[in-house]
């Protein structure tokens, strides 16, 4: 293990990438902090901080294909209003975000987690 070893997955155990991406961080001597995002959603805060860490608005971190998306109109909507679906659905949120000392990234693909390992 090394000394700078700190991370935070935000996860979910059913979505592939998902899993890629924690056995990538895994595989670099890291056991992560996992948050399972859909049993303990980020708070309104929280979220605007991963955003932001990461460079991205609400529109690029939304899971288009979910249902609720196309159900709530998000394609026409402004990214506040994408903020307010996310923290109502965290379904909609992309995944996995990772945290970091060395930064945060939304880790689509999987090797993008590499940049901050």
């Amino acid at each position: 293990m090394t000394d700078m070893a700190s991370a935070t997955i935000f996860h979910n155990q059913r979505c592939n990438t998902s899993r890629t991406v924690l056995g990538l961080i895994r595989d670099a001597g890291i056991e992560p902090t996992i948050v399972k995002y859909l049993d303990t959603p980020p708070t309104r805060s929280e979220l605007e901080k991963l955003l932001a860490d990461s460079g991205l608005e609400p529109s690029q971190a939304v899971r288009k294909r979910e249902t609720q998306y196309k159900e709530l109109g998000l394609a026409d909507a402004s990214e506040s209003e994408i903020l307010d679906a996310m923290i109502e659905h965290p379904i909609l949120i992309e995944r996995p975000f990772v945290v970091t000392d060395k930064g945060t990234v939304l880790a689509r693909p999987a090797a993008k987690v590499e940049e901050i390992l």
